[in-house]
């Protein structure tokens, strides 16, 4: 809203001014601003802004606003910010380049991840701002549709050290919940003074000092109403023609009603021109006056409208206010509306932009539609492509509303239904589906019915809701899709780890019976050997299964992972791995899973590859490496607001690890809270496995026993149950519980003699060691150290040395004991175990060794995201690389490499790689 006052002296303002000037400034500096504004309509946010523009001489500028009847086009508002830069397209990564050029149109392809196109737009704004200082203003934002409202917050997010300021203004509270937790500033209303004086200068003579004091009181300070209410009006009808005892309608209401008073007494020619202009949101002055023409409407309706000082039509069309525009559509007849929009509809290039077209055609619908509905399916398979799928779903869900046939509108609910679960909607999902289970449905369609609520149910959490939901849409499905029954039950037994002893019905054990009675696969794929081993596993047994889990590992392992196999069964496949004691393809798996996510942009399937690595870290002792990963997982929760999101597994197994009790067990303690409300029991076997190696390390040991125990209740199920096992032997052995120890033992034996991998029975040994007599646990403490020293799994590796030290020392031996103790204790600490390598330090010291702690020459003081960026340079990738990776633009990476230069005393990356590997080198061979 453009106030009278003229800039840089917005009356009443002062302080806002200020620090919007301060914020123009410090992007002039290089460093990045964002700012959002909050107010109730007409409180002075586009003014603001105004000032905002005002301040940004010398840089660059980007606009876009949000138009409310535009919120269903996917990237429109985007596209309006992003315009002025197109030409820089080609300076992008090539998969940014490609994801954004789709989302926008320019290039077809397949629909593109909504954050990878954020950090496209994050890549685009930093590159134009290396030209010079960048100001982005956006108004309206309550009204800027789904899809550029998610990218715009990504950025905001993501905006570090470029030379770059976005301005946000929100109207409350339609947007309240967007824009949520950057840095506001609540715009309030003016001062009695300032707004005394504005309210002046609105009037056309005296005013009977009551009367001012009412309007001053009723508006609140709120500028616009200061201005509106008295337009029009003489001092009598503002002093005589309002109702004492009538209630005071809401401010919003009371301009709208004030600019219709604007409207009325304009001829009607005038007012189909601006009920025209306000149903497009396009603000094209020429097509406008095609409607116009075929309307009727002669070019003395614009000067009227014009003087009457609502709209202004140049190169664009402008309403006074946007809630002129509301008023207007609002106030229109149904009739008149949906011959204003068969007009636009008319004049709507159908090659150029079909989806307005199609739009306006709906809006102009009087009832159902077999042609507009076609039309509306057809933009929502192109929004669809162009990564929109927010819009795909207001477009599906239009053209359901306007099917005839009932059979046809239930199966385009299912459309709609669908696309709002992959668009994150469950809300209005639900609301489809139980549309669509009202119509005559085949049987086929029921089975796709089930089969989406249970996606929804999985989808929206992890929990125990959508098992039985899936196994029963897997065994509808059986007759009518084999192909997609057998993936249905693949996920079905995904659901069914995930929620393990939460599972209120069927269980992993129901899921396996019901998918190895299912018809077999014509075409034999990696997946369906993956059900086959499991389902085998879960009925017959862990032996029986091995021989096919080994199978499916290695096909996973030999063959290159699709996008659709990483977000289906990769994770299922890791885990497969790791049950099966493969440390090498659980390696290889994981690594793959994350590298294939990454690549393909897959946000939302990410939080899951990098859990998956976390693990594989904390095994190989390479806890920095683990320590970024969870700090990506962390940057990645904030940029997506939390989607695909998982309980913070890492986090909580990092800290249990590296053995701090204080920082350990309130995160251990938040997590198991977190993964019991969700119905997770895969997550308590984690965290009781974490809080089992963190009692250990400390000598807790009967704490750490009823954790591992617990942990290890159902060793079928892949991972923490395995290696809760171990933990199980330790602690019963410390405290006497053989019983417990022994029952472990004989389990990991088993498994030993199913798979016979270095690792398995490494384990085997140590643990019949812990439980043996003197005289063969020598021979297999030597043996488990000689099969984990052909492994990966270097903290396996140290703990057994550990293990074996002690017992030597209590053999009397200390000569020996001295031997494993130091190599246990060089290599826990070069790894970080503190706990760990405190035990093996306080058992040295026993042996009357002097024990110098070892500090290895590493960057110890860098941040973990700065560590995490030290070992990508290592790696070889370039700032752009980096940024990707990390959703931070390049130009912030050349601001945290300047700091880590400092920190670790390099000047070239070059240094900076050879210092990394030093450390990586000598982690390695303590």
């Amino acid at each position: 809203m453009a106030l009278p006052s003229s800039l840089p002296g917005l009356l009443g303002r002062r302080g806002e001014s200020d620090r919007l000037s301060s914020l123009v400034a410090a992007a002039k500096a290089g460093r990045s601003q964002v700012l959002v504004l909050r107010g109730e309509p007409g409180i002075g946010k586009t003014a603001l802004l105004d000032v905002v523009l005002d301040r940004a001489v010398g840089c660059q500028v980007a606009r876009a606003s949000g138009v409310e009847s535009e919120m269903e086009l996917a990237f429109a508002s985007l596209h309006q910010m992003c315009s002025p830069f197109l030409d820089r397209l080609d300076d992008l990564p090539p998969p940014q380049r490609d994801a954004l050029g789709t989302a926008f149109g320019l290039r077809s392809g397949n629909a593109p991840d909504r954050f990878l196109i954020g950090l496209a737009v994050l890549t685009l704004v930093a590159t134009v701002a290396d030209d010079g200082p960048l100001v982005c203003v956006v108004d309206d934002a309550q009204w800027l549709d789904q899809a550029s409202a998610q990218v715009l917050e990504f950025v905001a997010r993501r905006l570090g050290a470029e030379r770059v300021a976005l301005v946000v203004a929100v109207r409350e509270p339609e947007g309240a919940l967007r824009f949520t937790g950057l840095p506001e500033l609540r715009v309030g209303g003016l001062g009695p003074h300032d707004a005394a004086a504005l309210l002046q200068s609105a009037l056309t003579g005296p005013l009977d000092p009551r009367v001012r004091e009412r309007i001053l009181a009723e508006s609140h300070g709120n500028p616009l109403a200061l201005l509106e209410l008295p337009r029009g009006r003489s001092t009598a009808d503002l002093a005589f023609c309002s109702d004492p005892g009538a209630t005071t309608p809401p401010l919003p209401l009371r301009l709208e009603r004030t600019f219709l008073q604007q409207v009325e007494p304009l001829p009607r020619p005038a007012k189909r021109l601006l009920l025209t202009a306000a149903a497009d949101p396009v603000g094209d002055v020429l097509l406008l006056w095609r409607a116009a023409d075929l309307l009727g409407i002669e070019a003395e309706a614009a000067t009227a409208c014009e003087a009457a000082g609502l709209i202004e039509l140049r190169d664009r069309i402008r309403f006074r206010h946007p809630l002129v525009r509301s008023a207007v559509y609002r106030s229109a007849t149904p009739s008149d509306r949906r011959r204003v929009h068969a007009a636009l509809a008319e004049v709507t290039d159908p090659s150029l932009d079909p989806d307005r077209r199609a739009w306006h055609r709906a809006c102009a619908a009087v009832g159902p539609d077999e042609v507009v509905a076609a039309e509306l399916e057809r933009s929502a398979d192109r929004a669809l492509a162009h990564g929109g799928l927010a819009a795909a779903a207001a477009f599906l869900e239009r053209a359901t509303a306007l099917t005839p046939d009932p059979g046809r509108r239930a199966q385009r609910a299912l459309e709609a239904a669908q696309a709002e679960v992959t668009a994150g909607r469950f809300a209005a999902a639900a609301s489809l589906l139980t549309a669509a289970a009202l119509g005559p449905l085949g049987e086929a369609d029921r089975a796709r019915l089930e089969l989406l609520q249970a996606q929804m149910s999985f989808a929206a959490h992890h929990g125990n809701g959508a098992l039985p939901l899936l196994l029963g849409a897997a065994r509808r499905l059986e007759r009518l899709d084999p192909r997609l029954a057998r993936t249905t039950y693949l996920d079905a037994l995904a659901a069914a780890l995930f929620a393990g002893r939460f599972a209120g019905g069927p269980g992993a054990r129901q899921v396996a019976e019901a998918a190895s009675s299912a018809p077999p696969a014509e075409v034999v794929g990696k997946g369906d050997v993956l059900l086959d081993g499991l389902a085998v596993r879960f009925t017959d047994g862990y032996a029986a299964s091995a021989p096919l889990c080994r199978r499916a590992v290695r096909m996973f392992v030999d063959d290159e992972l699709t996008l659709d196999e990483a977000l289906r069964s990769a994770w299922l496949a890791a885990s497969t791995a790791v049950s099966l004691w493969d440390d090498t393809g659980w390696d290889v798996l994981t690594r793959r899973h994350l590298q294939t996510t990454r690549q393909a942009g897959a946000l939302s399937a990410l939080p899951l590859a990098l859990t998956s690595r976390v693990f594989v870290h904390l095994f190989t002792g390479e806890l920095t490496a683990a320590a970024a990963l969870v700090q990506e997982f962390q940057s990645l929760a904030e940029v997506t607001g939390g989607v695909g999101s998982l309980a913070p597994y890492g986090q909580a197994c990092l800290a249990a690890v590296r053995g701090s009790a204080e920082i350990a067990e309130p995160v251990i303690a938040s997590c198991l809270e977190d993964v019991v409300g969700r119905g997770e029991g895969v997550g308590v076997n984690v965290v009781q496995w974490a809080r089992a190696v963190l009692c250990n390390g400390h000598g807790r040991y009967e704490e750490a026993l009823q954790a591992a125990r617990d942990a290890a209740a159902d060793p079928l199920e892949p991972g923490p149950p395995q290696w809760a096992l171990a933990e199980v032997v330790e602690a019963g052995a410390r405290t006497g519980d053989t019983r417990a120890a022994g029952a472990a033992a004989e389990q990991i034996s088993a498994m030993a003699r199913s798979t016979g991998t270095d690792w398995v029975l490494g384990v085997e040994a140590a643990s019949r060691a812990l439980l043996g007599d003197r005289r063969t646990a020598e021979d297999l403490y030597r043996e488990a150290v000689d099969r984990l020293d052909r492994t990966s799994v270097q903290v396996t590796l140290a703990r057994t040395r550990l293990l074996y030290g002690e017992w030597l020392r209590r053999e009397g031996r200390r000569v020996d004991a001295r031997a494993e103790l130091r190599a246990a204790h060089e290599a826990l600490s070069a790894m970080g175990l503190h706990a760990f390598a405190e035990r093996a330090r306080h058992e040295l010291l026993a042996t009357g060794e002097t024990v110098r702690k070892r500090t290895p020459d590493t960057p110890t003081e860098l941040t973990p995201q700065e560590a995490h960026i030290a070992r990508l340079v290592a790696q070889g990738l370039t700032n752009p690389e980096i940024g990707a990776a990390l959703f931070i633009s390049a130009r912030t990476v050349e601001w945290h490499l300047r700091k880590i230069f400092g920190k670790v005393g390099v000047a070239t990356r070059r240094e900076l790689r050879r210092s990394v590997l030093e450390v990586d080198r000598a982690s390695a061979s303590a």
